[in-house]
């Protein structure tokens, strides 16, 4: 698919689910997309309970791919930005750590979602957090002005990481942080799974190989880069399912290959320095 093809999927796609509250991106099946289906997944990828509990109502989709915020190390006065903000989850855990004193920004290129977080915002009386309506590969964001990057299971859906990371770089003050949860590759995807629509927007088709992925970031610039931990992830936690859907109901993939391609599917938190 062109760079511009994927980005309209995504953005239609996560429209959608900003919408109904829910992944809508195959048919809604039994718990699939629901509260407490996000709930679920969100304590399983390393949420405590007083982190779900803390967030307004309908902030927690159940999107994530791991809890960056827990292990960003904010401090008190802070500025951080969190890539593919979505629904706000992050960014309002984030604003509890920083305080009154601090700032976080949320960035996502879906218009629903940014009505969605502001509304969020507004309704948990958020006054440290702005949502703005941009591009991770082109921040909405000044050079040298924020202390930590964040974002979770965002990044392996831009068709152009390298500037996605650079961008990264470009706004982070010097001695700030990325702190990001992503879903990397151990082998390449068949191309039947790589080229589709759904795997694409529950975050499998975009995803690269770790080795690359962990090379993009220090080619921005990044030093002390880490991967701080490292754990499969199984698919059917993908934006609430659809891609497990996708793959077992439309590729007709042998039982013996869907799990060799699982296995190879593994969710990471990588910290680099500027």
């Amino acid at each position: 698919m062109k760079e511009e093809d994927i980005k309209k999927n995504v953005r239609e796609g996560y429209a959608k689910i900003a919408i109904k509250g829910k992944s809508c991106c195959s048919p809604v099946t039994s718990c699939c997309g629901s509260e407490g289906r996000a709930v679920e997944i969100s304590k399983k990828i390393g949420y405590g309970n007083d982190e779900i509990e803390s967030v307004p109502e309908g902030a927690n989709l159940g999107l994530g791919c791991g809890n960056p915020v827990a292990l960003a190390s904010l401090k008190t006065g802070e500025v951080v930005l969190d890539l593919g903000s979505g629904a706000g989850f992050d960014c309002f855990l984030a604003a509890n750590k920083v305080g009154a004193e601090g700032k976080v920004i949320g960035v996502d290129m879906t218009p629903e979602m940014i009505e969605k977080a502001r509304e969020n915002a507004r309704k948990g009386g958020y006054e440290n957090v702005e949502f703005r309506l941009g591009e991770i590969e082109n921040l909405p964001a000044a050079d040298n002005s924020v202390d930590a990057v964040i974002s979770n299971c965002v990044i392996n859906l831009s068709p152009d990481k390298k500037r996605v990371f650079n961008e990264a770089f470009r706004v982070l003050r010097p001695g700030g942080r990325l702190m990001v949860s992503d879903i990397v590759l151990y082998k390449e995807l068949p191309d039947v799974i790589r080229n589709s629509v759904e795997s694409y927007i529950g975050c499998l088709s975009g995803a690269i190989k770790k080795d690359e992925y962990i090379q993009s970031i220090k080619s921005a610039g990044f030093k002390d880069v880490r991967v701080m931990d490292e754990t499969k992830y199984p698919i059917e936690f993908m934006v609430n399912d659809p891609t497990a859907q996708a793959i077992i109901e439309n590729f007709n993939i042998p039982r013996e290959e869907l799990k060799s391609i699982a296995d190879s599917v593994v969710s990471i938190k990588v910290q680099g320095m500027k």
